[in-house]
């Protein structure tokens, strides 16, 4: 009689437990970008931040809602790259602006001029958009042609989880070209790394495609060395982003 009554208090725990991991998936990858989105609207500059972490979480998570046409995997990861897209739009219309207007006499770029020396520099909030609905519509035409081939699925579901992996290479990088992490939000990173830990084990538990797990487990390495980084970089003086020398229309958001 108490172990019926045990399982009935269990069972909505269980329930409630399996709501909030799912919750947690779909709205904790967007958490992370609200200090460095709040850190951009209050400096009104964004040369902390590499644009092409949005590129590079725009492109995975395309790849990823494509890639669940030809494997359906649980709906929380779709509903997670469908806020991400959202996420990283809003965020690349906040730093066009900012740089837009921190950049005075120098030539508009657009996506129309086909100039890949500006590729991801562009002017405006529209061209960025254009660039998306453009992949978009190649690589969803290209995933009709071949969906039922299990090998192109497949490959297409590892592109997806290995291009998030790559999320936090902009910033690596552009952290040690500048020698300093200033101007990036070091909670965004601690958020990055815990979002992706709990992410990993959530693949692991929940037997997603072996493709997530490996590449969850790589994106986690990443964060932790960006951390470093931040350790190693205090040990020097930490210099202000020269607007001279990393120009807004080639460096910036």
């Amino acid at each position: 009689m108490e172990a019926s009554g045990l399982e009935w208090l269990l069972v909505p725990v269980r329930q409630l437990v399996s709501w909030g991991a799912a919750g947690a998936m779909v709205f904790g990858g967007v958490v992370p970008y609200v200090p460095q989105y709040r850190d951009i609207r209050r400096t009104q500059n964004a040369e902390g931040f590499s644009t092409y972490v949005c590129l590079v979480l725009l492109v995975a998570n395309i790849l990823r809602i494509l890639f669940w046409f030809g494997r359906r995997f649980e709906s929380p990861l779709l509903w997670q790259s469908i806020i991400m897209i959202v996420t990283m739009l809003l965020m690349l219309k906040l730093c066009t602006e900012v740089r837009v207007s921190n950049e005075l006499n120098i030539k508009r770029r657009s996506f129309a001029d086909f100039d890949l020396n500006y590729f991801w520099h562009w002017s405006k909030f529209t061209d960025y958009v254009q660039c998306v609905l453009t992949f978009t519509g190649v690589t969803g035409y290209i995933t009709y042609l071949w969906l039922d081939s299990s090998l192109f699925v497949e490959t297409l579901g590892f592109l997806a989880v290995f291009t998030e992996a790559m999320l936090g290479v902009p910033q690596l990088y552009r952290n040690y070209q500048n020698r300093s992490t200033e101007g990036m939000s070091v909670k965004m990173v601690l958020m990055w790394t815990s979002g992706d830990t709990f992410k990993t084990v959530y693949f692991i538990l929940n037997q997603a495609p072996f493709q997530f797990s490996i590449c969850g487990l790589l994106q986690v390495f990443v964060d932790i060395a960006i951390l470093l980084q931040v350790y190693l970089y205090s040990y020097y003086p930490q210099k202000p982003a020269s607007h001279a020398a990393h120009p807004a229309s080639t460096k910036a958001l």
